[in-house]
C-alpha cells in the first residue's frame, strides 16, 4: 500500500476571489451531481477552519474538516473514509489573465489493501476527473 499525492490544474473564466467559492462544501452544489453536504452543526462560513461535513454514496461516508483557508489563495480539506482511505484535498487559485488557474491536490492513504488497488484505480483516471471538474463547472457557468 502506498500513499498518493495526485495534482492536476483547471482553468476558469473567473478571478480567484469568485472562483473560490466553487471550490467549498456549499459551492460545490452548484457543479456537482449529487453533491450534498450535511453539517452535524450548522455554520455560516462553511470555509472556517475546523468546519465539519459528510458526504455519503451508497459504497461509503465521508467526514470533512477545513484544515486552512486563505482566501482567495487557498483552502484545504481534511477527509477520511473509516476503514478506507484518508488524506486532504487542497485547492490553490492563481490569478491569471482569463480568471484563475485552479490546482487541485489529493493526498491520499488508503488504510487496506482494497482501499489501495480503489485508489491506483483513480489515480490513473484523475487527471480526466479534474478536466471533468472543469466542463461541469463550465456548463454551470454558460
Amino acid at each position: 500500500m502506498n500513499r498518493r499525492t495526485l495534482s492536476a490544474t483547471l482553468t476558469l473564466p473567473l478571478p480567484p476571489e469568485a472562483a473560490f467559492r466553487l471550490f467549498t462544501a456549499r459551492g460545490e452544489r452548484d457543479w456537482v451531481p449529487g453533491w450534498e453536504p450535511v453539517f452535524p452543526v450548522e455554520t455560516p462560513d462553511d470555509t472556517a477552519p475546523g468546519t465539519v461535513w459528510l458526504t455519503a454514496s451508497s459504497e461509503e461516508e465521508t467526514t470533512w474538516l477545513v484544515a486552512s483557508r486563505d482566501f482567495p489563495r487557498s483552502v484545504s480539506y481534511a477527509r477520511i473514509t473509516p476503514g478506507v482511505r484518508a488524506g486532504t484535498v487542497t485547492v490553490t487559485l492563481a490569478a491569471t489573465e482569463a480568471g484563475s488557474e485552479v490546482t487541485v491536490t489529493y493526498d491520499m492513504t488508503p488504510l487496506t489493501p482494497a482501499a489501495a488497488e480503489a485508489l491506483d484505480e483513480f489515480a490513473a483516471e484523475y487527471p480526466a476527473f479534474i478536466r471533468s471538474w472543469e466542463e461541469l463547472i463550465a456548463a454551470r457557468l454558460a
